[in-house]
């Protein structure tokens, strides 16, 4: 089997006619996780709904490319029964849908007809990540987010992520809001699916997460495009030393694109 890869070139995006992306390249392969840092309004979280589709946001120029097959020619359902999968910032409520029955329908639709997953081993399994994750098990019956704390609702994404094994997975901001306990269940989760049939690509503000995942590159954005990379240690100085030294290294004096 042919590991996943995910490869963006040239890659512009605008927002009611702003330019938010400006041609932006990244390149992510299975067994590969990559974080990109950056200040508020550097086009993080744009990046992330462009790539999966979001019509708020308008793809003027570039490629992207998922497994051999261009992304952007597919519907946003295409994208996620490809194996792409986005952990939202901010995820939705949804009231009347149980998470266990979003979960099956959910992988099922990745499934052929005939070859959907038994009931016994659905459970088994959802039994099994919710351990891994230290949720209650009421959960599996409770409403889709609803009344779901920020922390509940990030540990409620990496759930989806472990029962669907998508190819590539964004997490956007999965960090946000997390005390330290939480941010180490959610780690482990993410930690647990690593390996040559999985990439990822991580947006965070802050290197704390990177603590517990390791990148194997560190992306730092500005302006709409990746001005910098290195390893994990560019995380850490990062933390260290703040942004200023890339914009100064680089010449850069406003490093936003967003309002």
């Amino acid at each position: 089997m042919t590991a996943p890869y995910l490869k963006i070139e040239n890659l512009h995006v605008a927002i009611e006619g702003k330019e938010i992306l400006k041609d932006f390249n990244l390149e992510i392969n299975g067994g590969e996780i990559h974080a990109i840092m950056g200040p508020n309004g550097t086009g993080k979280s744009t990046l992330a709904s462009a790539l999966m589709g979001h019509p708020k946001y308008e793809i003027t120029s570039g490629k992207v490319t998922f497994n051999g097959e261009d992304l952007l020619e597919m519907e946003v359902d295409e994208r996620a029964q490809a194996g792409l999968f986005l952990a939202m910032q901010y995820p939705s409520e949804i009231s009347g849908i149980t998470n266990a029955d979003f979960l099956r329908s959910a992988i099922n639709s990745r499934r052929e007809e005939g070859d959907e997953i038994s009931l016994m081993k659905f459970i088994r399994k959802l039994d099994e990540k919710m351990d891994l994750l230290e949720m209650n098990q009421e959960f599996a019956q409770r409403y889709l987010n609803e009344g779901f704390s920020g922390g509940e609702k990030k540990r409620n994404e990496i759930l989806q992520l472990m029962m669907l094994e998508p190819k590539i997975a964004v997490l956007d901001e999965i960090d946000s809001g997390l005390d330290i306990d939480a941010l180490k269940v959610v780690s482990t989760g993410v930690n647990a699916m690593r390996g040559e049939e999985f990439g990822c690509l991580i947006i965070t503000h802050y290197q704390r997460l990177l603590n517990y995942i390791t990148p194997d590159k560190v992306h730092v954005m500005m302006q709409g495009r990746i001005v910098k990379s290195g390893g994990a240690e560019l995380a850490e100085r990062l933390e260290a030393e703040g942004y200023d030294w890339i914009k100064e290294e680089l010449g850069i004096e406003d490093e936003k694109v967003e309002a």
